[in-house]
């Protein structure tokens, strides 16, 4: 896709940086439901959202002490694995942040539709080719 180094090295950085707030997102919605982090990615993966391991855990992590989500630890399968979900925190603010990623959403293809550029939705989904 970019023929230069500087600028896939530069579209690279923009497309992390655009990623990061896509999967905060993604992270609190899914955590309606409760999950353990491999049930998470797998979940995240199979609707087009490829999170890498060493992305998710930090995340959880960050989420966690920011008072966004709870964890418990429990044994299944004879193993034990932590278990994620909103806190009542997260469901009072991601309603709120949901709705600030409409508008969002809605002035980007504003944006972008007076100006003869493809939509949002055309232009900023990973492929699926990405892991």
């Amino acid at each position: 896709m970019h023929t230069n180094t500087a600028s896939s090295e530069l579209f690279d950085n923009l497309r992390l940086e655009l990623r990061r707030g896509c999967l905060v997102v993604a992270v609190l919605a899914q955590l309606y439901t409760e999950h353990y982090g491999y049930a998470l990615r797998k979940a995240l993966g199979d609707q087009g959202l490829a999170i890498d391991e060493n992305t998710l855990y930090p995340l959880l992590r960050r989420l966690e002490s920011q008072g966004l989500l709870v964890s418990q630890w429990r044994e299944e399968e004879k193993r034990n694995k932590r278990f994620y979900r909103l806190s009542p925190l997260g469901e009072e603010v991601l309603p709120d942040l949901l709705e600030e990623w409409r508008q969002m959403t809605a002035a980007l293809e504003r944006i972008l539709g007076g100006r003869g550029i493809a939509s949002a939705a055309e232009c900023g989904g990973p492929r699926k080719e990405e892991k």
